[in-house]
């Protein structure tokens, strides 16, 4: 009885890992550049006592790759990423990657995200504009031109595919692998006038947040039944 009632508590842990999970998700549907956060679980054996007992595991996080759909907005500072690659900001944190590109210009020229943090070229660099200059033109593998001077170029960069990300400012994500320059600009590259949407699927997670409340009150209903049985057990036997 009591293994039971541990598997149905650890049942409940998971599930509440889930929703939070599946719920911070939900609340950035619309972030520009956001990467949904997704959970899988493991089973747990335990070999003590007489048989071994199957739990489940809290749950390994980690963000999907998947891209979100490019919206047209026409503003020449919105840049959007086609492919695989990350931009490269500096943070109060060091430098983090993200796919947001909505960028401003400050009074003195420097480009930043919307957040205020400086774009980074593919050197680690602040990119630096002419304020005065005319409007900036960004071509595919992220080089940025006003008129007939050539600026610098937006950085672009290849996650490694075993990196391990944690989320950053904003949108942005932090490996624990420093990423490659991107040299494949058949594959991936820069588009102006666009911005990558939230890759969540609003109406996916709101299907999931709905079973796991559900599968958890199922949980909770179990549980109740069990300690009922086990008090009702413990009155017949002490003859109360």
């Amino acid at each position: 009885m009591q293994s039971k009632i541990y598997v149905a508590m650890s049942a409940q842990l998971s599930l509440n890992r889930r929703l939070e999970t599946v719920a911070n998700n939900v609340a950035n549907t619309s972030t520009a550049g956001f990467r949904a956060e997704e959970i899988s679980f493991e089973e747990l054996m335990s070999k003590a006592g007489g048989e071994p007992v199957s739990y489940v595991s809290r749950g390994k996080t980690h963000l999907s790759m998947a891209a979100g759909e490019l919206t047209s907005t026409s503003n020449p500072l919105d840049i959007a990423v086609r492919g695989d690659a990350w931009f490269a900001i500096e943070t109060n944190n060091g430098t983090a990657y993200t796919r947001d590109g909505r960028l401003r210009m400050d009074p003195d020229g420097t480009l930043r995200t919307l957040s205020g943090f400086p774009m980074l070229d593919s050197s680690g660099s602040p990119l630096q504009l002419d304020p005065n200059g005319a409007t900036p033109l960004i071509s595919g593998d992220g080089t940025v031109t006003q008129g007939t001077r050539r600026l610098g170029a937006v950085g672009l960069f290849r996650m490694d595919p075993n990196a391990k990300l944690v989320r950053g400012e904003g949108a942005s994500v932090i490996p624990d692998v420093v990423p490659t320059p991107e040299l494949d600009f058949a594959s991936s590259g820069v588009v102006q006038g666009f911005v990558e949407k939230s890759n969540v699927n609003g109406i996916t997670e709101m299907s999931r947040l709905i079973a796991i409340q559900r599968a958890f009150e199922a949980v909770t209903g179990t549980i109740s039944e069990m300690e009922s049985a086990q008090q009702d057990a413990i009155r017949i036997l002490s003859g109360s």
